[in-house]
């Protein structure tokens, strides 16, 4: 025990402790300097205004002035700072600190000459190792200890059996759901392979947190569970007074029990019959822009998945990845730990509030086991430039990291350029850092960068980006500019698109619905086919979010839902809520932009919502109107509406994403510290708000119908005449005019306006070769009028013999070539090659087919 522990323990040093709470209360809410006044009862939340980072701020600095490690539970349970003198009084851990300790190297592994490439399901992927390697270490577990509990391929194995044979003992049918609502721990582990191998299907969901926001987290839980049509509950002896409340609200859940008590059950294990259509688990979504959605992935799901990621990324056994992910959370689930037991390399694992309560820890656990390979969203980054201090990371070597991921969230290109530069100095290479996106419905991973690239940061014009969706490239001293990061190009076997509100694929550089196709792509929502309907467009999945490609890779801008659309411009909430939040007073992180539809204007109006713990009314009309400036700065128009509301209006996922949609369901129904409007006025804002939509893609679709005909109308019009002329005008030079006459007209009365630009240095020879792509029948009649001169298009032989339009191609001067028989083939080459040499262009369409 230190001394200032025994201190604390002899009741001499309280006033230490309130110190601290006091001097960071006051650097959050200095209007407040004068009032404030910590006492061992406040409430951390109420009184003080402490939210989940600043908590984390708390204890780092009681951490270094007591000289211990607190436990991590207490990141969420403490509710006063008696709570936190208490934890001093029973005394931490030692510091953590020594150098020597933290430069330990951990073993490194033997490398696996092969992978289980044959495995159909993740259990078949357990067995391939047990019959290989059954004792080489797959996880390695820090939770209490400088010392991690080392879990091997057996002990995993042997510890998911008895799980499993616990659950059949209660009565677990093939195909039912089992809920786990568990702290990352061993037991976590084995409760997932144990439910798959008594034939059930594995429902995470996230632990409670906060015991103040206790309501809020059940009532999200009530709907999880009882759409699983969830059986059995496994969790914590802590959670059962929780989880009693959830049997009590879900008619379907007959069982809660505890690891131990499975683990303990009498009984044999009987191995259930599992397929790789199986449903391997579901993956509830974070409900950031709605209600959570369950999402069905299968055992081919998952291997599709995992396997596209390990080739994106180079991935074998002789890799190390570190996570402190939740494994609740599809990025720690699969992208670490099942992506991790499928290669065969180790994974060093860790829970969340370790890292949040010691954002070194993450850091040096890279260094102690030569770390390879680690993920996490953009605040863990920003958090540890933040929260650590050099004599933290005195001796730290990450060098051996060749991949840090950052995604699940929007990633900061201001955060990028300062990690790089910050930890550049302790062996970290800018080319390690690698902003991926992926989702549930895509198991997790969609896009990666390639390996050692680095990140790319794209910088354009902000007008006409708001008002048109062009992304248009900007020099970098341009100080209006707007920055998307790369977020890296579709998996091997993945394909994404950027389409319309009509469905139209758009080109590079114009921002659309990102929409995707792969072989992990989800069959679906559970129990939700109205959800379902909308996720699929024909063979490809809405993945909710805006977005443009250039140059091959994704840039991520928005989700759909939280699209703002005033005066024709699209507003981003992510700007105008960052800087609101930078403003003293105003609870950082705790800040929604969003649009409600205006039954008056016909537009949205552009709402802000920010959380204070003020309650003067001086104070919260001054935050108001710094809150207005600062958004009327950034928009460069008024927002409609500024409401300073008291904490937890603004509403959030487990993963500490706003739920837009849920605060403005809140606020339209008059629920954030406003007066309720007349009852006749919320309900024709609602009617409202769900017909606006409807009206505006009726009216998308009745001008595309009515464009679509008009174009067809065209066609009829001007093809017969030009191919009259082409069959019947005697010069070859007459038919090929009359065909680019016919092209011009077509396409001008459509308002089709074909733009020709030629590259620098790149002036057209005499005789040139064209090679193009082929997207749509209009190919042709553009080429007629972007392409000089007279040409030869090269066509699929087949159309020779077509009526209509082998005579006209003829006509032209088309030349054919067979595409099956080899020596036709090579004849037809050959005359090709004449034609060429003759002093004739020619115009190729290589892939000779409209399919991506």
């Amino acid at each position: 025990m230190t001394e200032k522990q025994d201190d604390a323990k002899h009741g001499r040093e309280p006033a230490a402790l309130l110190e601290e709470v006091q001097r960071l209360a006051i650097e959050l809410h200095p209007r407040r300097k004068r009032t404030l006044v910590a006492t061992l009862d406040s409430s951390l939340d109420r009184d003080l205004g402490f939210d989940s980072l600043s908590r984390v701020e708390l204890l780092l600095r009681l951490q270094r002035r007591f000289g211990v490690s607190l436990p991590e539970g207490l990141l969420a349970s403490a509710e006063t700072p008696a709570d936190l003198w208490q934890a001093l009084v029973e005394g931490g851990a030692a510091a953590r600190g020594g150098i020597a300790e933290r430069t330990h190297r951990a073993e490194v592994l033997a490398a696996l000459d092969s992978t289980p490439a044959e495995a159909a399901t993740l259990l078949e992927v357990l067995d391939w190792h047990l019959e290989r390697h059954p004792e080489r270490p797959q996880v390695y577990v820090y939770q209490d200890s400088d010392e991690p509990q080392t879990i091997t391929y057996a002990g995993l194995a042997r510890g998911a059996r008895a799980v499993a044979a616990g659950l059949q003992a209660r009565g677990l049918l093939p195909g039912q759901t089992v809920c786990m609502m568990l702290p990352t721990s061993a037991d976590y582990l084995c409760c997932f392979f144990g439910i798959l191998l008594a034939g059930g299907v594995p429902v995470p969901i996230y632990p409670p947190m906060r015991p103040s926001q206790i309501e809020d987290h059940l009532r999200r839980h009530f709907g999880i569970l009882d759409n699983a049509q969830t059986v059995a509950l496994i969790t914590l002896p802590e959670a059962r007074n929780v989880a009693r409340l959830l049997k009590a609200h879900v008619g379907s859940l007959r069982d809660v029990t505890t690891p131990q008590e499975l683990t303990n059950s009498e009984g044999a294990f009987v191995a259930a019959s599992v397929t790789a259509g199986d449903v391997a688990f579901l993956q509830y979504t974070s409900g950031s822009t709605g209600q959570p959605k369950g999402v069905v992935l299968t055992h081919a799901n998952l291997m599709a998945n995992i396997r596209a990621m390990g080739e994106a990324v180079g991935a074998n056994s002789t890799d190390v990845f570190v996570s402190w992910l939740p494994l609740y959370h599809d990025m720690g689930l699969i992208g670490a730990w099942l992506a991790s037991l499928y290669f065969g390399l180790p994974l060093v694992l860790m829970s969340p509030l370790a890292f949040l309560t010691d954002p070194p820890r993450w850091l040096w656990a890279i260094h102690r086991h030569q770390g390879t390979l680690t993920a996490a969203p953009n605040f863990a980054y920003e958090l540890c430039l933040s929260k650590v201090e050099p004599s933290e990371i005195e001796g730290l070597d990450l060098s051996s990291l060749r991949m840090a991921f950052n995604g699940a969230e929007p990633v900061s290109p201001n955060t990028l350029r300062r990690f790089s530069e910050r930890f550049a100095g302790f062996g970290l290479r800018p080319s390690s850092l690698a902003p991926v996106y992926g989702l549930a419905e895509s198991a997790v991973g969609l896009a990666f960068p390639p390996v050692d690239r680095g990140p790319l940061i794209d910088r354009i014009q902000r007008g006409p980006f708001e008002s048109t969706g062009r992304a248009i490239p900007v020099p970098a001293a341009e100080p209006q500019g707007l920055e998307f990061v790369a977020c890296g190009q579709p998996l091997p076997g993945y394909q994404i698109r950027i389409v319309d509100g009509a469905g139209r694929e758009l080109p590079e550089r114009q921002e659309g619905r990102l929409e995707f196709q792969g072989p992990s792509a989800t069959r679906g929502y559970m129990r939700n086919p109205e959800a379902t309907a909308r996720l699929f467009d024909g063979e490809w999945l809405d993945t909710g979010d805006l977005a443009y490609i250039a140059g091959g890779d994704v840039y991520l801008t928005r989700r759909v839902k939280d699209i703002i659309i005033r005066g024709g411009r699209n507003i981003y909430p992510y700007e105008v809520e960052e800087a609101v939040g930078d403003i003293d007073g105003i609870r950082k992180g705790c800040v929604a932009v969003f649009g409600s539809p205006d039954p008056i204007s016909g537009t949205e109006r552009v709402v802000v919502v920010a959380e204070t713990r003020e309650t003067e009314t001086d104070a919260l009309a001054a935050l108001q109107r710094e809150a207005e400036g600062v958004a009327t700065d950034l928009l460069e128009m008024p927002p409609d509406e500024v409401v300073i509301a008291p904490p937890h209006s603004v509403l959030k996922t487990s993963s500490g994403k706003i739920r837009r949609a849920a605060v403005r369901e809140r606020f339209e129904a008059g629920d954030l510290g406003r007066p309720a409007g007349a009852v006749w006025r919320q309900v024709a804002r609602l009617a409202l708000s769900s017909w606006r939509p409807r009206l505006r893609r009726a009216s998308r679709w009745l001008a595309a119908t009515t464009y679509a005909a008009y174009a067809y109308f065209l066609l009829a019009l001007v093809a017969p005449p030009v191919w009259l002329l082409v069959a019947l005008l005697p010069r070859s030079r007459w038919r090929f005019a009359s065909a680019r006459v016919g092209a011009r007209l077509l396409l001008r009365l459509g308002g089709v306006r074909p733009e020709v630009e030629v590259a620098e240095g790149d002036a057209l020879a005499q005789t040139s070769v064209f090679v193009v792509n082929h997207a749509s029948y209009l190919d042709g009649p553009v080429l007629m009028l972007a392409l000089p001169g007279e040409f030869s298009f090269v066509a699929k032989g087949e159309l020779e013999q077509q009526f209509f339009a082998g005579r006209f191609l003829r006509g032209i001067g088309a030349t054919f070539v067979e595409r099956f028989e080899a020596s036709r083939s090579i004849a037809d080459a050959r005359a090709t090659a004449q034609i060429a040499g003759g002093g004739r262009s020619l115009a190729f369409f290589p892939e000779g087919t409209f399919t991506r």
